[in-house]
């Protein structure tokens, strides 16, 4: 396991993940605004901004992902953004003002988690680079 980890293709294949759910939620919060905001409690302004920020997010992270080799700067730029992202949702879970659905705090709880592991994939993925791939 560790063997695989320490792939190159490892990281590439979790930074394209990243990338294409990126591009998916991103979608999904500007395409269904009206709808989401409704299920998940959220409002539709957070909704939108978050949408553009994960397409925003998502488009580095494929920049990166087609980069050889991988630019290890801009790999902690997206392990810091996903650490910060899952922070986030944990406050916007048990510390704002926002009431969430059930499905809308079930929704951050999945981002908490979910992101978190990203951040840790691509973490671990970054400490067993080569040092030769610095660029």
């Amino acid at each position: 396991m560790f063997k695989l980890m320490s792939s190159p293709r490892f990281l590439r294949a979790v930074v394209w993940f990243d990338a294409s759910t990126g591009v998916l939620l991103g979608a999904l919060h500007l395409l269904l605004t009206a709808p989401l905001a409704e299920w998940l409690g959220l409002p539709p302004g957070l909704l939108q901004v978050t949408g553009a920020m994960l397409l925003g997010y998502a488009a580095l992270a494929i920049a990166i992902a087609r980069s050889e080799p991988m630019p290890r700067g801009w790999l902690w730029v997206l392990i810091v953004g996903n650490f910060a992202w899952a922070l986030a949702s944990l406050a916007l879970l048990l510390g704002s003002t926002l009431t969430p659905t059930l499905l809308g705090q079930a929704y951050l709880l999945v981002h908490v988690v979910s992101v978190a592991m990203l951040a840790e994939l691509q973490w671990m993925g970054v400490r067993r680079l080569p040092t030769w791939a610095v660029a």
